[in-house]
């Protein structure tokens, strides 16, 4: 495609105050202004001959098949043909995943042979991402007409639970923690499950002298522990509304997707069984227990299938489903998140009941927004009462986590960034304590 640019259009109307003004002046010079506008269609066919012909572009458009969600990649753009621009002009038709709008504006310059670009873009949320088409446009030597093509790309991204924590932070935390729990090795006054009699040493537990024992053997003799392994641990993802609204640019139920399959591989590692269970305004998703490090994909299939929701979290009908399909006492690592004491009431006493039975850990999402609002300086009434309101829904926040805490639930609330680590330092010394 070839059309004029907005220097062509300024040169044409040009000949018409020209025209008016010879016509008042020198009536007999009237044929001026139509020569100026053959000169100008003269000047534009020129430029749309000379320089790179559109039609003569190739394009190889490289991208991966295959991200996770919230982490960056490349989409290299190379263009070659026999005669080329010095810089050109390009626009993307793809998935608002990957672009506010759904578009994307940049230019290419010439590397050698080839305009080349390649462009940082970053998956917001999870599911599969078209890149539909480009467009390439240049302007001709004389800057008259630009010179565009459309080259459509109809490629496919799908978008899947970021793996980097698991990769990065996971391989990172493990090795910090290698010592504990790789092998059965004795833990002095740790754990709570039995392995044998030791003739107590200056530094072990007093409580741990076994009082009999010694007394039959004439020594001083300890038990030791170890900590237990073969754990049930279930990783509980609320995906209801309030999980599906952005933190950091990310969605909070993308967030906890990612910190529980980072979980699921360090709990694997440690031999414990590891299922996912999923639910929004009802139960989605409960996986079978794996305990073997090659059914780390099968818990990550499961991940992707964790959709967003619009609807309220039903927390009595999925903790109470969740609740019946264990038949043995486990750790549910729920990531969820609640806005006030009213609409959490019920996902408090549905709480109540699963602690009676289980080890519950709720792992939320500090609401940096609203503490920065809450500790903003004010400089007018409307920041008064902004603060006002965000303290309050702090309070209500703190009074939710003092109700779980009461019922015998931990609960830890981290930063949005480091909700992987914290989640998994949590399940760690959950473990040392043997208090599953």
């Amino acid at each position: 495609m070839i059309y004029p640019t907005r220097r062509a259009i300024y040169l044409l109307l040009l000949g018409a105050p020209m025209a008016l003004g010879l016509g008042l002046i020198r009536p007999e010079l009237w044929l001026v202004a139509p020569g100026w506008i053959g000169v100008v269609f003269a000047c534009l066919i020129l430029d749309t001959i000379a320089g790179a012909n559109p039609r003569h572009l190739k394009l190889d458009a490289r991208f991966p098949q295959q991200v996770g969600v919230g982490d960056p990649f490349d989409l290299s753009l190379v263009a070659s043909a026999a005669t080329l621009p010095l810089r050109a002009e390009i626009a993307l038709a793809l998935d608002e995943r990957l672009a506010e709008g759904g578009r994307l504006a940049d230019d290419m310059r010439r590397t050698g042979e080839s305009l080349v670009r390649t462009l940082s873009l970053t998956a917001s949320r999870r599911g599969q991402a078209r890149v539909e088409a480009l467009w390439i446009r240049w302007a001709g030597p004389l800057g008259l007409v630009w010179k565009q093509r459309r080259f459509p790309v109809d490629g496919a991204i799908q978008i899947v639970p970021s793996l980097r924590a698991v990769t990065e932070e996971g391989s990172r935390l493990f090795q910090r923690n290698s010592w504990f729990g790789l092998r059965q090795q004795r833990f002095r006054g740790e754990g709570s499950e039995y392995e044998a009699l030791a003739e107590y040493q200056p530094g072990m537990d007093r409580r741990a002298i076994d009082w009999n024992a010694s007394a039959r053997h004439v020594k001083l003799l300890a038990k030791e522990y170890r900590v237990e392994r073969d754990n049930r641990v279930v990783l509980a993802i609320d995906g209801g509304r309030t999980m599906a609204e952005p933190v950091g640019g990310m969605p909070r139920v993308d967030r906890a997707v990612s910190a529980a399959l980072l979980l699921a591989y360090v709990g694997l590692k440690l031999n414990d069984r590891i299922s996912f269970f999923s639910f929004a305004a009802k139960p989605q998703t409960l996986t079978p227990a794996y305990m073997h490090t090659q059914d780390f994909p099968a818990l990550q299939r499961a991940a992707s299938l964790i959709d967003y929701a619009h609807v309220e979290s039903n927390f009595t009908l999925a903790l109470t489903t969740l609740s019946t399909q264990l038949n043995r006492r486990s750790l549910i690592i729920l990531f969820t998140e609640f806005t006030d004491a009213t609409s959490a009431d019920l996902m408090i006493r549905a709480a109540g009941r699963l602690v009676k039975k289980h080890r519950l850990l709720f792992v939320v999402i500090k609401d940096e927004e609203v503490e920065a609002e809450e500790r903003r300086r004010p400089a007018s009434g409307a920041d008064v009462t902004r603060a006002n309101v965000a303290a309050a829904m702090l309070r209500d926040r703190q009074l939710v986590i003092a109700r779980l805490q009461r019922l015998g639930a931990d609960v830890i609330e981290v930063p949005a960034d480091a909700m992987g680590a914290s989640a998994v330092e949590a399940y760690l010394g959950i473990k040392r304590a043997g208090s599953l």
